[in-house]
């Protein structure tokens, strides 16, 4: 395979962040009866005009100013046509010269290694419908049409073929939703089908100009699963090659849990979509003052904010890359960290209890941060009792499970239970006096030079303080009373 190189290009449609469709007045709504969010215009009624959504466009060119686009004034719409019972009209609604954006970049990071990605453009478009395909009684074979998803607002972004492996194309996937979720321009979920990719694979012999045959591999539906059907596809078309064979131009599915492609139909070109000025919708411009006032909505982006945390919160580059992995983790740790006088010594503490126990919580119960039941205020309170000594680490995890259960307030459960950490020294003495009369073994083996038989000597005093003894103060006295 050294003898080869990869070129992959990403066509990556995202659903716009609209309550409405981009053509019509019908919700976008996810998960509605089949054909309830449906209308004259979006099942394609003879004579039915379609509105276009303003905020569609809006959507569009945020992303678009985000990633270094330029952006076409000239606003218009083409009909490509598209035979497929899914679209009962037979032409999608799409931009084809010029799309809202043109020339774009992301800068990517694989490794140690920043790599600048050239992107060819953004344009907007309508999705198709659905078909459902069943099996009836008699084992006889149908499918069913759901509209609901017809007309609902895309925006696809089409890459250069400057990808060179599997794993450029998944950070490349990672750092776009990133950047996408966090301007709210859409919400990329993938298991909704609001955000679908399909991948152009070709190889060639290493210091070959020309790209080679390309195949395409359509509705991509996760991240990972790009990065495994690219890894596939490369293999599969060096195999043909080297065997003497030759790659036709294709599109094939990816089957997931076969782990393979397969071949689908020969790949349309532009010709056969035959493209034609949409006579529904006139041309128009966009002026200077509506992009700029599109530009100042732009929040704080993925990469910017995690810059921010690294020099003003001092966390280390792996704490930063996943509290900034999101949006909404990034602002829940923002939100909790407010709650601190001084922000630099609980940055670390906050950030480690919402990489580990809180995000051990939303993942294993597949939702999401916003979602939890422990608001950012109690985790930061939770935070600051084990800072300012009110409870030891080992009893916060248990005030964390009660937060966790009735969305508690943790200073409201650490005074009802008593859980109060024993900081008294002349307290924890007497137990570490009565733990070291009953551990003679523990002992003999510290004064024998196993250092390591304190631990069992603090156990036993954790035990018989129910955690709640001050670890450090417990550790000093200890050690100066096996010493004496």
């Amino acid at each position: 395979m050294t003898n080869y190189e990869t070129a992959v290009g990403l066509e990556v449609h995202m659903q716009i962040n609209t309550k409405s469709k981009v053509f019509c007045k019908c919700s976008t709504q996810f998960g509605a009866e089949p054909n309830a969010n449906t209308c004259v215009i979006c099942t394609s009624q003879p004579g039915a005009i379609p509105i276009l959504n303003k905020k569609a466009v809006e959507a569009i060119i945020k992303t678009g100013l985000a990633l270094n686009f330029t952006i076409n004034k000239q606003c218009t719409f083409a009909r490509k046509q598209y035979f497929y019972p899914d679209v009962p009209k037979n032409y999608q609604i799409t931009q084809a010269e010029p799309p809202l954006c043109s020339k774009g970049r992301l800068t990517i990071t694989v490794g140690d290694k920043e790599k600048v990605l050239n992107l060819t453009r953004i344009h907007l478009e309508e999705d198709a419908g659905k078909l459902v395909h069943e099996i009836g009684s008699r084992k006889l074979n149908y499918s069913l049409l759901d509209l609901n998803r017809a007309s609902v607002g895309l925006m696809e972004l089409v890459t250069e073929p400057e990808l060179s492996s599997p794993e450029e194309a998944l950070e490349f996937l990672t750092e776009l939703k990133s950047v996408v979720e966090y301007l709210g321009t859409s919400e990329c979920s993938m298991e909704e089908g609001k955000m679908r990719c399909d991948v152009n694979v070709s190889v060639r012999h290493t210091g070959q100009k020309e790209l080679g045959t390309r195949v395409e591999i359509k509705n991509m539906n996760s991240i990972s699963g790009v990065r495994d059907a690219i890894a596939y596809e490369v293999e599969r078309q060096i195999e043909v090659l080297e065997s003497g064979g030759k790659l036709t131009q294709e599109t094939r599915l990816w089957e997931a849990e076969e782990g393979i492609t397969k071949s689908m139909r020969s790949k349309e070109g532009a010709l056969d979509y035959r493209y034609f000025p949409e006579p529904d919708l006139v041309p128009f411009s966009l002026s200077d003052f509506f992009i700029d006032d599109l530009r100042k909505q732009i929040p704080e982006l993925p990469k910017a904010r995690k810059k921010r945390f690294i020099k003003d919160y001092g966390l280390s580059q792996y704490d930063a890359n996943y509290l900034t992995s999101t949006k909404m983790i990034a602002d829940y740790y923002e939100e909790a960290l407010n709650f601190f006088k001084d922000r630099k010594a609980a940055s670390k503490p906050l950030a480690n209890w919402i990489s580990t126990e809180l995000s051990a919580k939303f993942n294993s119960s597949k939702s999401s941060i916003a979602e939890v039941p422990v608001s950012s205020t109690n985790l930061a309170k939770l935070v600051s009792l084990i800072l300012n000594g009110t409870i030891s680490g080992k009893i916060a995890k248990t005030v964390f499970e009660e937060m966790y259960e009735k969305s508690s307030d943790p200073e409201i459960i650490v005074k009802e239970k008593g859980l109060m950490q024993i900081s008294d020294e002349s307290t924890i003495a007497k137990i570490c006096e009565e733990a070291i009369a009953e551990s003679p073994k523990a002992v003999a083996e510290f004064k024998s030079g196993k250092e390591r038989a304190v631990g069992a000597i603090i156990g036993l005093v954790m035990k018989k303080s129910k955690g709640q003894v001050n670890p450090q103060i417990v550790n000093r006295i200890l050690l100066e009373k096996l010493e004496t």
